[in-house]
């Protein structure tokens, strides 16, 4: 298995492979529109490729900002999508994207990563409710996951700014 920041040249199978695993109607969830406009962070994005180059895994972060009401702003690493081919399933490999994603993250000074997934999956990365942070609707509040520094953080979370996310997407 080889793993490597992803590249414009992956996009086509990382889509494809995103699209396989969720469907193609997976970019109507109410999370892609955080997505709208703004690059992934593309240090903190992985591909796993197999010995015969297939593309058998993926993941990707996309910087994020949560508003508190007192429009006091923080800013926050959203993790996902995160794909593995079924083929490649239950052999560890969205662990191992998962925790070399975060590794990387925590390497370049993301102080607080999100996601909406299974808390119980997502609990062994460290992963806990925020029962302050509200995503965009219709998602289950129960599934909206931070860890680390989410202390004392409350507020919606909103789509980073281009501009500002350009800059985040160069840390290493």
């Amino acid at each position: 298995m080889e793993l490597h920041r992803e590249t414009d040249d992956d996009r086509r199978e990382v889509e494809a492979l995103f699209d396989h695993c969720f469907a193609p109607g997976r970019t109507i969830l109410s999370s892609y529109r955080l997505r709208d406009d703004v690059p992934p962070a593309r240090d903190l994005c992985l591909v796993a490729r197999g010995r015969m180059g297939e593309v058998a895994g993926a993941i990707r972060f996309w910087p994020v900002r949560i508003v508190g009401a007192g429009g006091a702003g923080h800013d926050a690493m959203l993790l996902g999508p995160v794909a593995v081919h079924p083929t490649r399933q239950g052999e560890g490999l969205g662990a191992f994207l998962i925790q070399s994603g975060l590794d990387r993250a925590a390497a370049a000074g993301v102080e607080r990563v999100l996601l909406v997934g299974d808390a119980p999956y997502y609990a062994r990365f460290g992963f806990r409710v925020l029962p302050g942070i509200v995503m965009p609707p219709p998602t289950n509040p129960e599934r909206v996951l931070g860890i680390w520094d989410w202390e004392g953080i409350t507020g919606t979370v909103m789509r980073a700014l281009p501009c500002a996310a350009s800059k985040r997407t160069s840390a290493a």
